[in-house]
């Protein structure tokens, strides 16, 4: 069996064409079910964040499959170019894809090392895969690998005592960008789990004008009571933003822009030439980028936020050797899993054509003048045990070498047994018909 990737991430594309990828919740579903019905041996995960598009893959190595093919279904799925997406794409095979994963959910690959979203995003996207029945033996195991080792990560390095999330990052820029934050009025727009560690980020540096909307005015209402702030309508947005200092995006626009430049001018020309630094950390953005280009504007997205990334890097580095450390182990103890797996169906496969070795001895000494022996159910007997003895020893000399040397050289021993024997019962077969 293979295990598959194909995908693309903030390190190779612009928050432009990640965009364009991009799948919520109910796409993912249609994709996964687009997937499994075009390979129905096939096991898929899709994850999908502000960060990446990624379709883990775990197919039988007999299936005609195009990893270039499944990644044009991607952008098919999305109504997009596949060739403006294909000098983006990554593709991994088996040890690299594990790697990457166990990676990507100890949060080592995110923009902002040690966030602790990601590996909420994973969970979602492997349950959504459960839940539609599209991932199976293979992914199963990877996936629920791929948490332990995130959590030994979180737990075993200083990672878990100081990490951050974008939405950390975002208030920083904030900070770094405006000189009296503290007096600022702050708009967040949106109350999920991003909006709400915004307002988290800012109420921890004693910001205390912040509003929070929400399209669901009552998730809103449920924020602002918590941490002892503002909440309003949707409908009010534009008139909060006349009266801000500051506004974060973090409320996804999938049917376009929440603001585009047209929208923003008449906005800003009510405010008397105030300035206003706007971030958006969704994807999609929230801001269409033009807005940038008006005079009193300071709009940054999630890839505008490189450099404080760079100083969290910097910060962590002690900690990354350990989490290599942690993560190399758990690709180990997952590939061994992995060449194990197809271990018990061959000895099961053995253990047939044993019998049927012995089925066939059997009837060739008991037929004619023999075949009512009255010793022939002892005779049976016997013999069964002395078989199944001699399996027992060529199991045991299969699970050594798999210890020894290598569940693949395993793997090869096992298949090169039950090809011999395999063989036995074709020529006695053949024997039988002349």
């Amino acid at each position: 069996m293979y295990i598959l990737l194909v995908g693309l991430n903030h390190k190779t594309a612009p928050v432009e064409v990640r965009e364009q990828l991009a799948f919520d919740s109910e796409a993912s579903v249609e994709a996964l079910k687009e997937f499994k019905q075009r390979y129905p041996n096939g096991e898929f995960v899709l994850l999908s964040t502000c960060n990446r598009v990624e379709l883990y893959i775990a197919i039988d190595k007999s299936s005609k499959v195009s990893l270039t093919e499944m990644a044009a279904c991607l952008t098919e799925m999305r109504g997009v170019d596949f060739n403006e997406f294909r000098k983006h794409l990554y593709i991994m095979r088996d040890q690299h894809v594990v790697r990457h994963l166990l990676a990507v959910t100890s949060s080592l690959d995110s923009m902002v090392i040690g966030e602790n979203q990601i590996s909420t995003q994973v969970r979602e996207s492997y349950g959504l895969a459960c839940d539609y029945a599209s991932s199976g033996k293979v992914l199963n195991h990877l996936f629920h690998a791929a948490f332990a080792v995130s959590k030994k990560v979180f737990s075993q390095t200083s990672i878990s005592s100081r990490r951050v999330s974008v939405a950390g990052v975002a208030v920083d820029l904030a900070k770094q960008l405006f000189d009296d934050i503290k007096s600022a009025k702050i708009v967040v727009l949106g109350a999920g789990e991003m909006g709400e560690l915004l307002v988290e980020h800012f109420l921890h540096i004693k910001c205390d004008d912040i509003t929070v909307i929400n399209r669901t005015q009552k998730r809103g209402c449920t924020v602002a009571l918590r941490h002892g702030i503002k909440a309003v309508g949707w409908d009010r947005l534009e008139t909060e933003l006349i009266d801000a200092n500051i506004v974060v995006g973090a409320a996804s626009a999938n049917d376009g822009y929440l603001f585009d430049k047209k929208k923003f001018s008449e906005i800003m020309s009510k405010r008397r030439g105030r300035t206003l630094l706007a971030v958006d950390i969704t994807v999609p953005r929230s801001f269409d980028p033009k807005i940038n280009k008006l005079e009193g504007v300071y709009l940054y997205c999630i890839d505008d936020l490189s450099q404080v990334v760079e100083d969290n890097i910097k910060l962590r580095e002690g900690d990354l050797e350990k989490a290599v450390e942690i993560i190399c182990q758990g690709v180990g103890e997952y590939m061994e899993w992995f060449a194990r797996r197809d271990i018990g169906p061959l000895i099961g496969k053995m253990k047939h054509a044993f019998d049927n070795i012995q089925k066939g001895e059997m009837e060739k000494f008991f037929a004619g003048d023999r075949q009512q022996a009255s010793c022939k159910d002892v005779m049976d007997g016997t013999v069964s045990r002395v078989v199944n003895k001699i399996l027992h020893c060529v199991i045991r000399n299969i699970d050594h070498v798999a210890l020894q040397h290598s569940p693949t050289d395993a793997v090869k021993l096992a298949e090169s047994i039950l090809e011999h024997a395999e063989n036995i019962i074709d020529e006695d077969n053949q024997k039988g018909l002349q």
